[in-house]
């Protein structure tokens, strides 16, 4: 018994494996690239997805928050539109639960901010709502996506996208992107006015 699950488990783990070596993860680059421009310019961040996308939109919105900096203060402005309860279910009761993150777009995006949105299909209403709202104004977005992308794959700016048809790597791919992301903004600061003139001073003494 032992042996099939660790054969299961070993699987499971070569299947992860296989999706993460195989990939190329220029994409991310770009979105890295994009998040510390939105960092240094006090762009927001705004993460979305339904179900365990949800849970790892909370996750990595705490981790842009704090993590990348660890300084009161100091990290992006980063928010996870599956985070409160109370609007989620008067949105989803009053307008329709495929307007829950378009709509806290329309009050709270602006121009040049970033939507990230995390699908494992790319086909749930509520995801593409929030694609589309960001496009009405002016925001870039990106999808994390798995299967075949779905209708996201075109319509996000830049699509993320693992061809897994598997919902809980597709999860997982999230998490190790996120945290990619998060490894590398925090040894990868935007360097500020400040930062830099104490950096020429020392430099002069």
């Amino acid at each position: 018994m032992n042996s099939t699950k660790e054969s299961f488990f070993t699987d499971y783990a070569a299947r992860l494996s296989d999706v993460l070596s195989e990939s190329n993860w220029a994409l991310v680059a770009k979105l890295a690239d994009d998040m510390k421009f939105a960092w240094q310019h006090k762009k927001q961040v705004f993460l979305c997805g339904n179900g365990g996308s949800a849970g790892n939109a909370i996750h990595l919105a705490n981790d842009y928050h704090y993590g990348i900096a660890k300084k009161t203060g100091a990290g992006l402005r980063v928010h996870a539109l599956s985070a409160n309860p109370a609007i989620l279910t008067c949105l989803g009761n009053d307008i329709g639960y495929d307007r829950i993150f378009a709509e806290q777009l329309a009050v709270y995006g602006q121009s040049q901010d970033i939507v990230i949105a995390l699908s494992g299909s790319g086909n749930s209403p509520n995801i593409i709502a929030a694609l589309e709202q960001a496009k009405k104004m002016g925001m870039k977005s990106y999808a994390i996506l798995g299967f075949n992308g779905g209708k996201c794959l075109s319509l996000a700016d830049v699509a993320i996208h693992f061809p897994v048809p598997d919902m809980q790597i597709a999860e997982d791919l999230q998490l190790v992107v996120g945290h990619m992301l998060m490894q590398w903004l925090f040894m990868n600061p935007p360097v500020s006015y400040t930062d830099h003139h104490e950096l020429e001073e020392r430099e002069t003494v």
